[in-house]
């Protein structure tokens, strides 16, 4: 199987579990990888992040194959953009 053929074939799930498989060392049902599994795994998760990512995370491949490194503060002004829609309770309050 090429490149292309492997890209087309991957459904958002595949790449899921192939992600959790690189950043665990494990299967999601808990099976742990050889050293060559996670080797390819973690070609087959950049291959297809660099053509579909287009929202890339720190030190992820963007679409179109580039690197993307985000900063401590870019990654901080990011997370605290999504802070407006979250409800704080003060459980210590009467």
């Amino acid at each position: 199987m090429d490149t292309e053929q492997l890209l087309n074939a991957m459904t958002p799930e595949v790449y899921q579990r192939l992600a959790y498989a690189v950043e665990t060392g494990r299967w999601p049902e808990g099976t742990i990888l050889s050293k060559a599994q996670r080797d390819s795994c973690m070609q087959a998760v950049m291959l297809y992040q660099s053509k579909h990512n287009t929202d890339a995370q720190h030190m992820s491949v963007a679409a179109g194959g580039e690197i993307c490194f985000k900063s401590k503060a870019e990654l901080k002004k990011q997370f605290q953009a999504g802070q407006e829609d979250i409800v704080r309770v003060n459980p210590n309050r009467d």
